[in-house]
């Protein structure tokens, strides 16, 4: 029995994880977000080094459609690869670049997100423990009504064993019986996959749940692939508006930067 721990947590232990951040320059709420400057220094390069920070990766990597991300990563000594094709999602993105990297695990960290932290990172990682498991994802429980009722805040409900039973923009569950309290859970646009997971899902062709709601981990479900959901108190701020990248300025200078919740998660290149 020690020698099977020893084996799993020494496959574990070696198994190769990669970070991709998806770097789209336009968008269409924000045009050039990743580019705007935040403190002294731009959205893409607070993403890309405080996912560095984290110390869990082997390698992480930009892949962009522009020129100028490109440069601003790699004129600061960071990596960054530039897509071939133009891209329905970030995943798909993040496919094209990886088919001939040497990896296990890879994450996709959102471009937008420049608080990126260690311990949601983790957690995710960790549940790759288990060799069944093909994709996972973050979520976190939303309990403001506004949020709930709000098709911006994609909403995820889980099983018993913390797969995800669906995603959607519209609440879920309904709730019907007033005298049941349930719980709303958030995604939280941070999925981690195994390589082959992340090929085949490339491979697929849009689905119908993910063309009508506009969330692209819905094509896993649609395949009949699990897609195991951690929970975490993820806090941080998707630069989606200049309002936001405001907020994020004063987060900045927060003397607990962990501490603020604002925008939802991303679901964009």
């Amino acid at each position: 029995m020690a020698r099977l721990w020893f084996c799993l947590f020494t496959f574990a232990f070696s198994m190769k994880k990669i970070a991709m951040i998806p770097a789209r320059y336009a968008a269409t709420r924000f045009p050039a977000k990743l580019m705007q400057v935040l403190g002294n220094k731009t959205v893409i390069r607070h993403t890309y080094d405080n996912t560095v920070a984290t110390g869990l990766f082997d390698e992480v990597v930009v892949v962009t459609d522009s020129e100028i991300i490109f440069s601003e990563i790699t004129s600061h000594g960071g990596k960054a690869r530039m897509s071939i094709k133009e891209h329905e999602s970030g995943s798909d993105r993040i496919a094209e670049a990886i088919a001939d990297m040497d990896l296990d695990i890879v994450l996709n960290v959102q471009g937008d997100e420049p608080f990126v932290q260690k311990e949601p990172l983790e957690k995710l990682l960790k549940v790759f423990d288990d060799e069944t498991v093909q994709v996972a994802s973050l979520m976190q429980v939303l309990k403001e009504a506004q949020y709930i009722a709000d098709p911006n805040y994609v909403k995820v409900a889980v099983d018993k064993n913390m797969n995800a039973l669906m995603f959607s923009r519209s609440p879920i569950p309904y709730h019907r019986d007033k005298n049941v309290t349930p719980v709303y859970y958030e995604h939280v646009g941070v999925y981690a996959f195994r390589k082959q997971a992340l090929l085949n899902f490339s491979s697929w062709p849009m689905t119908p749940l993910e063309a009508a709601e506009k969330i692209e981990c819905l094509r896993y479900l649609e395949n009949g692939i699990p897609l195991k959901m951690v929970v975490t108190e993820y806090m941080g701020i998707e630069i989606d508006t200049p309002e936001d990248l405001q907020r994020a300025a004063k987060l900045l200078t927060s003397p607990q930067p962990g501490s603020y919740r604002d925008s939802p998660g991303g679901e964009g290149v």
